[in-house]
């Protein structure tokens, strides 16, 4: 069984796994699998419902332009907005700032959607080192905010720490850590072990960077 997508947010922090339908298999082949991790592809977000609204807002908004442009040329009355919109933007010059602002704003959305368009999305979604065989390997994916409740969960236990917030990027883990007692530099390389065992046991499919700061409170 396949999962096109990850479960929902308000699920609980477990890692989301996704199984390929199995194969057909030989009959003298060994049945032993590899469990050497491999690492898990990022998950691309199902984009077919947004495209489809882009595209009809955008035939929507150029097909009333085309109308006005050709209601205009035709010499119909321009008592409608949409009639003045279209005079005004086929009379006015191509140096004037409206037209200029117009046209960089068009830009900016296009760049927009082209990076939208080309990027994997689900940034929540953090992909792990999952055992699997070579014909049939397992990807497996766990949400960044429960990685980051594990992770201050397992910081809390350090003595002396008070408060932690957790951050956890695709190349970085963020760790910023209020000390109640203690010294702060031995407290920061206690933290900064634990979390990098914790990351590791976590599995990441890329080791991320360490990041730790500390303050004392007062």
């Amino acid at each position: 069984m396949t999962l096109d997508r990850p479960p929902s947010p308000n699920a609980s922090p477990a890692a989301s796994v996704r199984e390929p339908a199995p194969g057909p298999t030989d009959a003298g082949a060994s049945a032993v699998p590899d469990l050497r991790p491999h690492r898990s592809r990022r998950l691309w977000s199902r984009r077919d419902i947004p495209a489809a609204l882009v595209a009809l807002a955008v035939l929507a908004a150029c097909t009333a332009l085309l109308y006005g442009a050709a209601a205009v040329w035709a010499g119909a009355a321009t008592g409608n907005w949409l009639l003045g919109l279209t005079e005004e933007l086929t009379t006015r010059p191509l140096g004037d700032p409206w037209v200029l602002a117009g046209a960089a704003v068009a830009a900016a959305v296009g760049v927009w959607l082209l990076v939208i368009a080309l990027t994997p999305g689900l940034r929540n979604w953090l992909p792990l080192a999952a055992p699997g065989d070579a014909p049939n390997p397992t990807d497996a994916y766990l949400d960044r905010a429960g990685a980051a409740l594990l992770l201050r969960d397992a910081l809390m236990r350090v003595p002396g720490v008070g408060r932690v917030r957790v951050r956890v990027g695709r190349r970085r883990v963020r760790a910023r850590v209020d000390v109640r007692f203690r010294d702060p530099r031995e407290v920061r390389g206690e933290v900064t072990d634990v979390l990098r065992e914790q990351v590791d046991a976590l599995g990441p499919a890329r080791t991320p960077r360490i990041a730790v700061r500390t303050r004392r409170l007062r």
